[in-house]
């Protein structure tokens, strides 16, 4: 939730996934200057375990991974059955060019953040996304 001046009202546990130990840490380091949790996956295999079983207010989801695209994660995400298939989704993604960011809306993904981050649009994009989500700890039940 925002609050008046549009910041963040409560901390977001947030599960950033890359396959580059570099971004990871980047991100790790601003959502922890906003007080925000950073859990970090370093694949779509593993992202798609921990939702499985863990809660989270918001993804951060590199498009282009070894193995299991951001794209691959998306869809089986939201084919998924379980309370993890909502949870809202930003795009990560370096190569600005080979989709809009309405495309990645329309593959499953709440929004798009270009690489490098810029800390005021990654916190701008997280803010809208998780505006009207249910925070993580209330989406589960047990």
């Amino acid at each position: 939730m925002a609050d008046s001046s549009g910041e963040i009202s409560r901390t977001l546990k947030v599960l950033h996934v890359d396959d580059d130990p570099m971004n990871l840490r980047v991100v790790q380091e601003i959502l922890g200057a906003f007080g925000h949790q950073a859990v970090m996956a370093c694949s779509g295999k593993e992202a798609l375990e921990r939702l499985a079983c863990e809660a989270f207010d918001i993804m951060l989801l590199d498009i282009h991974m070894p193995g299991m695209t951001g794209i691959e994660v998306i869809e089986r995400l939201r084919a998924s059955t379980g309370p993890e298939r909502s949870v809202p989704v930003i795009a990560l993604t370096a190569d600005v060019y080979s989709r809009r960011p309405a495309e990645y809306v329309a593959l499953g993904f709440n929004d798009f953040v270009s690489k490098p981050i810029l800390v005021s649009g990654l916190m701008a994009t997280i803010r809208r996304c998780t505006a009207t989500a249910m925070p993580a700890a209330l989406s589960r039940t047990g």
